[in-house]
């Protein structure tokens, strides 16, 4: 039987970097973990990246000795240049100005490298392998700290341009809604992000003191802590005003929804992430809103599911890149 074929994705985050191999069924076959030095040299940061890639490596010759590599993929943060595989200038990577990452890993590695951002490459993951095979047009969004979409069209992920396109998570809904960190107003990722949610809950508590008393018990009584995770416990257990919380934040999202709709008619959409996974249990009340905020009212034909990757949403989409055809 000839050695499997396996593909290395990397996750690069602001603080650490996690590697694993995938094989062809989309199956994460070891992974390792390594700390990211985001605010030395450039050379440091590739170290960073290197250093988690080559545990994988050798974790990999344990369990799959003379293995084939196929290729490698990274997902990094923007913004990027996917077809130069160039980190251009990210804020949460500052060791990286233009800095050619493709290039550098494949003088070391051998193989071709992709560079992509997560979101993009998550979707490309659930269309591969995951929520989306068989549909043709993939629209992901991962709901979490941010909010990141991707859309896939027939295998190939749309970057737009200059590579930056789908920046799903700064469409405004609400002009006079509040400030998001990429500086527009009512962004969805400002009112539904789990930073967002958990801003809600505090400001409404203030605003009524004795509201969500289990929310605040599960904060340790600080109103100031109070985390997105707290109010999906509390909701899980039947609280109302978590509930109430969560219902905002789902006709938030059903309005944006409405738009994303219109504007793409995707075949499937697909919610990943720590909050996306919140939504499976509100999808009832997200179709019987959609008529009001979609003019393509067969729009609520498009199923929704919760995605296959969440926590290794990086990892496997980095790897998917591998397998994704070429323009």
């Amino acid at each position: 039987m000839p050695p499997p074929t396996l593909y290395l994705g990397v996750d690069i985050g602001g603080t650490k970097v996690a590697s694993g191999l995938v094989d062809f069924q989309g199956e994460i076959t070891c992974k390792a973990r390594a700390p990211m030095n985001a605010h030395g040299t450039a050379e440091q940061g590739l170290g960073s990246v290197l250093t988690a890639m080559n545990a994988t490596m050798k974790l990999a010759l344990d369990t799959h000795p003379g293995f084939n590599l196929g290729g490698v993929g990274i997902c990094s943060p923007g913004p990027l240049d996917p077809h130069k595989g160039i980190v251009i200038n990210p804020p949460n990577l500052p060791c990286w100005r233009n800095f050619p990452l493709a290039q550098k890993i494949s003088l070391v590695f051998g193989v071709p490298v992709l560079v992509e951002n997560d979101a993009n490459a998550a979707a490309l993951a659930e269309y591969v392998w995951g929520a989306g095979r068989g549909f043709k047009a993939v629209f992901y969004a991962t709901l979490g700290t941010g909010i990141g979409t991707g859309l896939v069209l027939d295998g190939r992920i749309y970057n737009g341009r200059t590579g930056s396109a789908t920046e799903g998570g700064h469409v405004t809904i609400d002009f006079h809604g509040p400030k998001c960190g990429c500086g527009k107003f009512g962004c969805i990722e400002a009112l539904a992000s789990g930073p967002a949610i958990a801003a809600r809950a505090r400001a409404k508590i203030a605003a009524s003191p004795g509201r969500g008393a289990r929310i605040l018990e599960l904060a340790g009584g600080n109103a100031d802590q109070i985390q997105s995770e707290h109010i999906a416990t509390a909701w899980r257990k039947g609280d109302s005003f978590a509930t109430e919380i969560l219902s905002e934040t789902m006709d938030f999202l059903t309005i944006w929804l409405g738009n994303i709709i219109d504007m793409l008619e995707p075949d499937v959409i697909i919610f990943g992430g720590g909050i996306g996974e919140l939504v499976g249990p509100w999808f009832p009340q997200i179709r019987a809103n959609l008529p009001k905020w979609c003019i393509i009212k067969r729009g609520v034909e498009i199923p929704m599911f919760l995605a296959r990757y969440v926590a290794d949403s990086g990892i496997a989409g980095a790897a998917a890149l591998c397998l994704a055809p070429k323009a």
